[in-house]
Order: C-alpha cells, then sequence, then structure tokens
C-alpha cells in the first residue's frame, strides 16, 4: 500500500545509505592503519591473541639485547683465557729452556716473571661493563635465553655461565706430598711426578699433613695423561674424628681417578698406608702422573707465583706445575667458546623466533591492502548512487502533496 505520509522508499534508501557509510568507514579505516582489525571491537577474540603475541615480541627483543650483551661478555673472558694460555706456553717454553744447565736461569726467571705480570694485567683489564668472568670474582652468571609462555603462564630461561678463575697471586706452597717410593718430588712439596711405565709399571704418591694445617677450599689437583682429577677439602673434612684429612683426599682422588676411565690404570688406597695412593699401569702406552697442591683462597693460577727456575730443583718443580696451569687456562677458553656458541645460537633462534611471531600477527590483524581498495571504490559508487536513489525517494511524496496545496 503506498501512503502520501509514510516515505517508505527514502527510509529504505536511507538505511541502505547507513549501511554503505559504516562498511565505508571501517574500509577507510583499514586502509588508514593497515589494519583489519585494530580495536578489540573489531574482533575481541582476534585482537586479545594479537596483543599477548605482540608482548611477547616485545620481550624477545629484551632477550635479543640480554643475548647480545651476554656473548660480548663471555668474548670478552675467552679471549682474555686463550691469551693467558698463549702466556703460558710462552713460560714452559722458558722453564724448559732452564732445565739445561748451561744456561743464565737468572735471566730466564726475570722473563717469566714479566709475563707473569702480563698475565695478571690481562687478568685483571678482561672486563666488559664491569663484570669479570676470569678474575674469581664471579661463579656462575645467569644470561637471560628465552620466554617459555605455557598454560599455567610465562616463565624466564637462562643460560647459566660459569666463570673461570685465572687469577695469580695468593698462593702458599704447603709440603703436603711427603713420601714417595717413585717418581719425583718437587717443589716444597707441593708437586710431584710418577713416570708409568706400559705392562705393568707401578709408583705410589703418599699425601700427609703439611706444615701449615689443613683448610676448607685446599685443593689436591692430578693430571693423568692429559686427564685431569680434583679434590676439593670441605669444612666437614676438616672436623673429621674418623679419618685423618690425607686418608679423605686419598680416597677422594682414587673415585676422581678411577671416573676417568683410564684404560689398564688401577688405583689402590690401603687404609693401612694413611694417604698412599698406589698406581699401576697395565696399559699399553706409558703414563706420567703429576699432582699439585693449591691453598684455599689462591688464585687459579696462583702457583705461577712461586715457580722460581733459578735453580735445577726449582726448574724441575716448574715444568711440572706449568702444565697444570696450562691446562687450567686452555679449560677455561674451551668452557667459555662454548657457551658463547650457545648463546650465538639462541640469539639466532630469538631472532627468527620474532620474526615468525610477527608474521603470525600480521595474519591475523593485517588489512589485505588491494581487497580494501577495490572495496573503497566499490563503496564510494554505492554511496553516490545511495544520495540519488534517497534524493528520487524524497521527490516522489513533495510531488504528490504539492497537489493538495
Amino acid at each position: 500500500m503506498s501512503s502520501i505520509l509514510t516515505n517508505s522508499s527514502a527510509m529504505v534508501a536511507l538505511q541502505t545509505m547507513k549501511s554503505i557509510n559504516s562498511n565505508l568507514s571501517q574500509v577507510q579505516s583499514e586502509i588508514s592503519t593497515g589494519k583489519s582489525v585494530s580495536t578489540a571491537r573489531d574482533n575481541a577474540a582476534v585482537w586479545a591473541i594479537s596483543k599477548v603475541m605482540e608482548s611477547d615480541v616485545k620481550g624477545f627483543k629484551g632477550i635479543s639485547d640480554s643475548l647480545s650483551l651476554g656473548s660480548s661478555t663471555i668474548s670478552v673472558a675467552r679471549q682474555a683465557a686463550e691469551t693467558v694460555t698463549d702466556l703460558l706456553t710462552e713460560i714452559k717454553g722458558k722453564i724448559v729452556a732452564a732445565q739445561e744447565d748451561n744456561v743464565d736461569r737468572t735471566k730466564i726467571q726475570t722473563d717469566i716473571s714479566a709475563l707473569r705480570d702480563q698475565i695478571g694485567s690481562v687478568v685483571g683489564a678482561a672486563q666488559f661493563n664491569g663484570l669479570n668472568l676470569v678474575d674469581g670474582s664471579q661463579t656462575t652468571v645467569d644470561v637471560l635465553s628465552s620466554l617459555d609462555r605455557s598454560a599455567s603462564g610465562v616463565s624466564a630461561s637462562k643460560i647459566t655461565v660459569t666463570a673461570q678463575d685465572l687469577s695469580v697471586g695468593g698462593y702458599a706452597a704447603n709440603d703436603v706430598f711427603s713420601a714417595s717410593t717413585g717418581g719425583t718430588i718437587s717443589g716444597a712439596g707441593d708437586t710431584f711426578v710418577l713416570s708409568l711405565d706400559a705392562a705393568g709399571g707401578t709408583d705410589d704418591i703418599t699425601i700427609a699433613d703439611g706444615t701449615t694445617a689443613w683448610a676448607a677450599g685446599d685443593k689436591i689437583t692430578m693430571r693423568v695423561g692429559d686427564k685431569t682429577a680434583s679434590y676439593t677439602v670441605t669444612a666437614s673434612d676438616i672436623t673429621s674424628g674418623a679419618n685423618t684429612v690425607p686418608d679423605l683426599i686419598a680416597v677422594g682422588m682414587k673415585n676422581a681417578i678411577d671416573a676417568l676411565g683410564i684404560s689398564g690404570l688401577t688405583v689402590d688406597y690401603d687404609s693401612g698406608s694413611p694417604g698412599q695412593l698406589a698406581f699401576t699401569n697395565d696399559g699399553t702406552t706409558d703414563l706420567a702422573v703429576s699432582g699439585q697442591f693449591k691453598n684455599a683462597g689462591s688464585g687459579g693460577l696462583g702457583a705461577l707465583s712461586s715457580i722460581d727456575v733459578s735453580t735445577a730443583s726449582g726448574a724441575d718443580s716448574a715444568l711440572t706445575a706449568i702444565e697444570g696451569m696450562i691446562q687450567t687456562s686452555i679449560d677455561a677458553a674451551a668452557e667459555f667458546g662454548s657457551t658463547q656458541k650457545r648463546i650465538d645460537i639462541q640469539a639466532d633462534f630469538v631472532g627468527k623466533l620474532s620474526d615468525s611471531l610477527k608474521a603470525g600477527i600480521g595474519t591475523m590483524v593485517d588489512a589485505n591492502m588491494e581487497e580494501a581498495s577495490a572495496r573503497l571504490q566499490a563503496l564510494q559508487v554505492q554511496q553516490q548512487l545511495g544520495v540519488q536513489a534517497l534524493s528520487i525517494a524524497n521527490q516522489s511524496p513533495q510531488s504528490i502533496l504539492s497537489l493538495f496545496r
């Protein structure tokens, strides 16, 4: 039914115009923001997911910075350890030269002292942003490596960096290696060397109370072939009444050497001979066993301060001690190298993960600009047609009403 009082055509045209304008406003928003979901009003679920992921991307940016800082810090420590290794190797060359009687050992000792001072300088300067991983001031340092999101929440993952002690000084010799049926005890009784022939070579070493009482933190290190075992005295060892400290060290060293799994080597401990370890080499190759005492509080290279090749006996003792210190610096550099490699791998992964998250967020909320442009042109045409339709609808009843005037 037609009516001169109610313009149904105009109302339909007006509703159509409102729909066109609403769609046009949405398309213009997509084009101006570049997003199909820019507010929670557009799509609450997708918007919420995208915001959580965007916060994760922001967090991974911070993690990337943390990994870069950690890698740089470890790089400084690794370079220091490698430099110290080179300097110790040079010192070893000097010590080997001092084994000859027809040399000026005093001048050689002067060179060794200069190299030792240089090692101290390298260790002291090996800091990054105030953090030194080679001077013994740190034990472990954590580097933030990841954010792990699960149903229970978000947790941070860290890569633990083990600091190394390559400091020089604080060493005090102690005559803890008191007797041996073979081999050589050198220095002030704080080092020894055993030579075990293949196919049955035997020898023994006795660990005893030294002139200075044992203290928690004192350490005995023994190098067998190219492997190293050690035992650190604990506070409970000191207070133990049932066993003497040398016995406890001997048992601990036996267990540590057994754990190395050296083929053909047998280490026996006899409680009837306190502190004595008997070595038997039933293998097919000769083995050298050397030992070093290190007092609590001394640096990892503390024994370097006691090296003195000005005498023949001192040169012999120095040759034993330097081997252990070179291995200490090599182990430190290798540890830093492995950890830095892991951090670099994690940094590369975090970078790729951030890119993947950004791509995922874009897939959910970014607008298709080609589609939006086409829709804008179509809606602009529809808007023009709608304006014309509304104009026509408004003219018809006015024409009818004019007849009654």
